[in-house]
């Protein structure tokens, strides 16, 4: 690593006295979590690096920690063992381990942005800086960072997909949603059912009934209380129009009809009854617009004027003539 490069990473130095590891300490080295969070190149990647060292040599240290922790280099040491070359390493003696393996990293990377995404939130409690510092400081959208956090917080094992690039974080983050939304459906459909059938919810919680059945019959019940309640207004509205007939509800306790038959009928009835109506005030309106005519045969009781327009009418109409001319 040369001196610019060391000083734009405060913390990091060149060891005094380390020239590589001796064969038979190498298996102490241990990798920093986050460091191992970000995937090592493939073969062919290595063997590139491997043959770029061996003829240009190590550009960029090893860095590990005062312990001998392994921050940044993994794939170079791969790559000095392939070559057969003896690694060169730095020591870091900052305070933010995971920050500088995250700076290194993120910008070298040829990752996805939704693995940088994963990786950010694997590696950060986001209790210690909010989502929008964190996006900020590592350039990665605050959207991104968000379904990321949100995958890793409910389906970590699809956040291992997405760090290992198996699987695409938008991929990740609709199947998190769809299944959180599925999740809230199934939360409402209990509550639903604690709510307005606690004997169903009891048989669900017993493993009796299965939900979707337990709700299928809610619904059943809520529709025939719907129709009963329509009836009884129906039931209710002709007795008060003087209808003789029996309720339509009495009907359905005799068994003699169902709810949806009598609901049927109580559309019909209100049908027709508002058809009487209109067909009423249209009469009466004829009557109204007419009223000059009674009024002057009112005026000539006994003439043949009134005789001769009797004399043409049914008699229901000569009948409805006599009483509206005495109220004339």
């Amino acid at each position: 690593m040369t001196t610019d490069q060391r000083q734009s990473c405060p913390g990091l130095t060149t060891p005094k006295g380390i020239c590589g590891i001796p064969p038979d300490k190498e298996h102490i080295i241990q990798t920093h979590p986050t460091a191992d969070m970000f995937p090592m190149l493939n073969t062919d990647e290595l063997h590139d690096l491997a043959e770029s060292i061996k003829t240009e040599g190590q550009h960029e240290g090893i860095v590990l920690t005062t312990d001998g922790v392994l921050l940044d280099g993994r794939n170079r040491l791969a790559a000095c063992e392939i070559a057969g070359v003896e690694p060169r390493f730095a020591t870091y003696t900052g305070s933010d381990p995971k920050g500088l393996i995250l700076a290194h990293n993120l910008r070298r990377r040829h990752i996805s942005k939704g693995q940088q995404a994963i990786i950010v939130a694997m590696a950060r409690s986001f209790s210690e800086h909010s989502l929008r510092h964190h996006a900020k400081l590592h350039s990665i959208s605050l959207t991104r960072l968000s379904n990321a956090a949100t995958v890793l917080k409910h389906h970590p094992h699809l956040a291992e997909q997405v760090r290992v690039g198996s699987l695409s974080l938008d991929a990740a983050y609709s199947t998190v949603r769809e299944h959180l939304a599925r999740a809230a459906e199934i939360k409402a459909q209990h509550n639903r059912l604690r709510e307005h059938a606690p004997d169903l919810a009891e048989q669900v919680s017993g493993g009796l009934l299965t939900l979707d059945d337990a709700i299928a019959a809610l619904d059943q019940r809520q529709h025939e209380e719907q129709l009963r309640q329509s009836v009884d207004a129906t039931d209710a509205l002709r007795r008060a129009d003087g209808d003789p007939a029996p309720p339509l509800a009495q009907l359905v306790e005799r068994g003699d009809i169902n709810w949806e038959q009598a609901h049927e009928r109580a559309e019909q009835f209100r049908v027709n009854r508002r058809n009487a109506i209109q067909q009423a005030q249209q009469a009466l309106l004829a009557i109204a617009e007419n009223w000059a005519a009674v009024q002057d045969l009112a005026a000539r009781p006994d003439t043949p004027y009134r005789r001769d327009i009797l004399d043409a009418l049914t008699p229901e109409a000569r009948s409805l003539v006599q009483n509206l001319t005495t109220l004339a």
